[in-house]
């Protein structure tokens, strides 16, 4: 059992990892970036052999602490002058037998916001290489592509009050915090939230408090300005044979728990609070998954403004594959052949075709009707992952001023295309006039929007000078076509391209 974590201790290691070198860029520059791209994969021998015979301490904390390989208690204490190996196993970080066998692991994770870079020191349990075989259901998952995603995905704007849900090793209570005054993390296991509080001790990080529990029972009849979660969301059978890993799977059937945490979060938002989630949503039954999830969100406790996104979505043996695998189950053996045909047999019960992934925003009016609601599927790469948050935050923003306006409001607004939107104009050869013009974002969803004449020069004069109805008549005139037509086809799209990014109030 992880013991709770010493404040005076945790200090010590940060002050020796610190002293140590011990940070995301050191560690790639001593084993190099194909080394480092392998330990993402649960390889570790490109490292070990790149750091070799090393003994400095940068090269003894990467193998212990990174990739997970036991190491001479000498070399320890001289790497960790301060804590000491007998400290990191009072820490419960390791254990004592002849040499130091790591018990954890601690990954530095860089990370960049509108406030700047920075760095996390994260604790968790040892991955699939440093344990040689499959996770116990217990494991307490590190920081990984979805909680990167999700913690990118916060809105970098002050708030009162966060919640946490499902912290596991508390990636996300860190990152809220930045922001946040308080943050509540909860969890079901009491081994994760030891973890929430080692990391926020090991990161000098106040202000997080956690609880023990399942969902929102943790925190019944209160409520916060934000609410993030990476919930259990995977799907897994619910059969005899099949692990339930605490960090992955909720133990509800299908997609149940996220709709469960998609109808109950609306009464735990403040008015104007944003809930952030990801999750998993099955196609089945000739429904697809976006408008499933449409129907939680339009029977949720409390009415809510949406924003659904899908990123993917995988067929039932895809799908399959990648969480089998992702438990340590490798193909070619009985227990892999075994686990695929318990996800499809449990698929084909209800009638799956496709299981979507993507992000969910929730939030709740501050009076009066939800005025947001959009489901929508962005499958091409994305602009800058770390700005995602800060793209979403301009967004509602923009959403709330331009629905407030009127078309003649509208018409009257002065705006300013955004920087990072560029042209692009497809002739066939010999043709003057193009067939096909674009408009590329190079930021948020590097969305692309197919524009027509009227359109693009729209785009192009708003520089910040004319309000938009004086640019659509003199484009009206330009191109010899009626304006109050134009301006009935333009003004709904200028809205879109508010909310999108494309275009700004100056």
């Amino acid at each position: 059992m992880l013991p709770e974590p010493d404040p005076a201790l945790c200090r010590a290691l940060a002050d020796d990892l610190h002293d140590a070198g011990f940070f995301s860029e050191a560690l790639r520059s001593a084993w190099g970036e194909t080394a480092d791209n392998a330990i993402a994969r649960g390889l570790r021998s490109p490292a070990m052999r790149a750091l070799g015979d090393r003994a400095d301490a940068l090269a003894v904390l990467g193998r212990l602490l990174v990739l997970g390989m036991p190491q001479p208690i000498a070399a320890v204490d001289r790497a960790l002058p301060t804590l000491g190996a007998v400290g990191l196993e009072r820490l419960g970080l390791c254990r004592i037998d002849g040499d130091v066998v790591p018990q954890a692991i601690i990954r530095p994770q860089s990370f960049t916001d509108d406030r700047g870079s920075g760095q996390w020191w994260i604790a968790s349990d040892l991955d699939e290489a440093a344990l040689g075989g499959p996770l116990p259901e217990d494991h307490v998952l590190g920081v990984g592509g979805a909680s990167l995603t999700l913690a990118g995905l916060q809105l970098p704007t002050p708030a009162g009050r966060a919640l946490d849900l499902g912290a596991g090793c508390g990636i996300q209570s860190l990152r809220a915090r930045r922001d946040v005054a308080e943050v509540v993390a909860t969890d079901i296991s009491d081994r994760a939230l030891r973890f929430t509080r080692l990391n926020a001790l090991l990161n000098g990080m106040t202000g997080i408090r956690t609880l023990r529990g399942s969902l929102f029972e943790p925190v019944r009849g209160e409520r916060f300005d934000r609410v993030v979660s990476n919930p259990p969301f995977v799907i897994t059978p619910r059969v005899a044979g099949v692990p339930a890993y605490e960090y992955r799977d909720g133990g509800m059937q299908g997609d149940d728990l996220v709709a469960s945490v998609i109808r109950g979060v609306g009464t735990h938002l403040e008015p104007g609070g944003v809930a952030l989630m990801l999750g998993n949503w099955e196609s089945r039954g000739g429904t697809v998954g976006l408008d499933r999830v449409r129907e939680w969100v339009e029977s949720s406790d409390v009415p809510l403004d949406a924003w659904v996104i899908e990123r993917e979505s995988l067929d039932p043996l895809a799908y399959a594959e990648l969480w089998v695998r992702d438990g340590g189950t490798v193909p070619g053996t009985p227990q892999y052949a075994a686990l695929i045909d318990a996800w499809l047999t449990d698929f084909d019960e209800r009638g799956v075709t496709g299981i979507g992934f993507g992000y969910v925003l929730l939030r709740r009016p501050v009076s009066g009707a939800p005025s947001l609601a959009r489901y929508e599927r962005i499958g091409q790469s994305l602009g800058g992952q770390d700005a995602l948050g800060a793209h979403l935050a301009r967004a509602l923003a923009a959403h709330d001023r331009v629905a407030a306006l009127d078309d003649d409001a509208l018409a009257a607004a002065v705006l300013i295309v955004a920087p990072d939107i560029t042209e692009a104009r497809h002739h066939l050869p010999g043709v003057e006039d193009p067939s096909v013009i674009e408009l590329h974002q190079g930021g948020g969803f590097a969305r692309v929007v197919a524009a027509d004449p009227g359109l693009a020069a729209l785009v192009g004069a708003c520089d910040g000078d004319l309000a938009v109805g004086v640019l659509i008549d003199a484009i009206a005139t330009l191109l010899e076509v009626d304006g109050r037509e134009l301006r009935r086809a333009l003004l709904p799209e200028v809205r879109e391209l508010v909310f999108t990014g494309f275009l700004a109030f100056a």
